[in-house]
């Protein structure tokens, strides 16, 4: 299987899907996503050659693509990406060169410039899965620190602090997906 720039759209009034003409900017793998909500999605990161700090952005008006003139802090793969729409979207964790990271991006939406937390996530891992309550928190699950942990971080969006669930996930997993009815689950 080899590397692809397709992105698909699927339109929630009736499940149709369309491709968009204009894909992402290079044949890209192990990249993560966030969107602000009736504004653009955010495509990050991710394996071109080797690891890349890019950030593909499509305005939802007209499914056009442009890439931010900042990227990721570090050229990063298999990281994962959550939203507070209308604010900012969060990509954390991942695999750098070095080893897999604990960094998390913050990319305010207003100008699409990058902060970097200074918290970060409580263990640097890749695999792991996101996914936030708008306006309240994001939340950093799973992973592959070697070996797959339970851990589950969340970033306050009022303050960008982090804490660690004392639960956690039922079971060790990597490679996992995550998704959130926001303000209830």
């Amino acid at each position: 299987m080899s590397r692809v720039t397709t992105v698909d759209k699927f339109a929630f009034s009736d499940d149709g899907r369309s491709t968009l003409g204009t894909g992402l900017s290079a044949a890209t793998e192990g990249l993560s996503g966030a969107a602000n909500s009736g504004t653009a999605a955010y495509f990050a990161g991710g394996y071109v050659s080797g690891n890349v700090t890019t950030v593909d952005k499509f305005a939802f008006s007209d499914d056009s693509r442009t890439t931010l003139g900042t990227g990721l802090s570090a050229a990063t793969k298999e990281s994962s990406g959550a939203a507070n729409s209308g604010t900012a979207a969060y990509f954390g964790g991942g695999n750098v060169s070095a080893g897999n990271t604990d960094t998390v991006d913050k990319f305010a939406f207003s100008d699409d410039s990058r902060t970097t937390l200074s918290t970060g996530l409580s263990v640097a891992r890749p695999y792991l899965a996101a996914a936030a309550d708008s306006g309240t928190a994001a939340y950093f699950g799973g992973g592959y620190p070697t070996p797959a942990t339970t851990v589950v971080d969340k970033i306050a969006f009022s303050d960008d602090s982090r804490t660690t669930l004392g639960t956690g996930l039922s079971t060790a997993t990597y490679l996992l997906a995550g998704a959130a009815d926001s303000g209830v689950l």
